[in-house]
């Protein structure tokens, strides 16, 4: 862990801002103690077993979340810059994770630990609103996800990722957006294959 740049801590409070603004006392605190790091390509951020500390905000790179269900690798989220993430069950219930967090891209982060977090509730009465209004952006994701996995067509699966995630159809590997959909990757393959001649 290292000192952010500006230009980072700049990225984190124009996204906060979005959601809620915070009084300069809490921006500076932040300021004051969010720390960086790199995660390279493939590396694990959170490994399924241990328990989450930490709440980062994605500067650069891509994040996914994933378990395995014997040999099978399940991908249960996909995320890139300017977004905030976290295993939201471990760190809030200081319960082990359930799955695992791993960089796509190398990713460039800043981190603010559970207990900083806890600080900023106390002294600072808006981060309980910007924290209920990160958690509802949070539950909305996993509506989308919920959907999508009782969607029972695969093509109808690709298109409503399509619909939300488009930027992404390009960027992450197809095996991966194959395993979140739920669906093969020779079945994603073909699909795609028909999206594009339709296009």
């Amino acid at each position: 862990m290292k000192q952010p740049e500006p230009a980072a801590i700049a990225s984190l409070l124009a996204v906060i801002d979005q959601l809620y603004p915070l009084s300069p006392e809490a921006q500076q605190y932040l300021r004051d103690h969010v720390t960086s790091c790199t995660v390279v390509k493939r590396k694990l951020l959170l490994k399924e077993g241990m328990t989450c500390e930490h709440i980062y905000f994605i500067v650069k790179g891509a994040l996914r979340g994933f378990t395995r269900e014997g040999s099978k690798d399940i991908t249960t989220w996909i995320t890139v810059e300017n977004e905030l993430v976290s295993s939201i069950l471990s760190l809030d219930e200081r319960v082990k994770s359930i799955e695992n967090i791993q960089a796509l891209e190398k990713c460039e982060l800043l981190a603010l630990t559970l207990a900083e977090l806890e600080v900023m509730y106390e002294r600072f009465p808006e981060t309980n609103i910007l924290a209920r209004k990160i958690l509802q952006r949070y539950y909305a994701d996993a509506e989308q996800r919920a959907f999508i996995a009782r969607l029972t067509k695969a093509e109808n699966k690709y298109r409503h990722f399509l619909k939300r995630h488009g930027a992404l159809s390009n960027r992450i590997p197809l095996k991966y957006v194959a395993s979140y959909l739920g669906v093969t990757l020779e079945t994603l393959s073909r699909i795609r294959k028909r999206f594009s001649s339709k296009g």
